[in-house]
């Protein structure tokens, strides 16, 4: 999508070029990586610690920013005896837009 937008901006840009620059923004701090969804990496520039919630129809991807997450980690640290310095959490389901327009898990964006 990032490569979609840049090309005709800059016409000489490849796809490595696009992916290496995000790799270095994951090295850096600067971007996360939420995973892959429908066979693309998809990638954050919020690094503040939060969940995603995954449209398994349209792929959309959204961010979760509930303040029980900082329960979550407590009741991990309680449970383990660790101490929890980052946390990778993603929810998977149908999103509202999707189920505005009657799409269910099994519809295809």
């Amino acid at each position: 999508m990032l490569y979609a937008r840049l090309k005709s901006e800059f016409p000489d840009l490849s796809l490595g070029t696009v992916y290496r620059n995000l790799a270095m923004f994951v090295a850096d701090g600067d971007a996360v990586s939420v995973g892959t969804v429908g066979g693309q990496e998809r990638y954050d520039a919020d690094t503040a610690p939060h969940a995603h919630f995954i449209c398994s129809v349209c792929g959309r991807v959204l961010d979760v920013c509930s303040p029980s997450l900082a329960g979550l980690d407590r009741g991990v640290e309680e449970e383990t005896g660790c101490v929890v310095t980052a946390r990778s959490l993603s929810f998977t389901g149908v999103c509202a837009d999707c189920l505005a327009a009657g799409r269910d898990k099994g519809d295809t964006a």
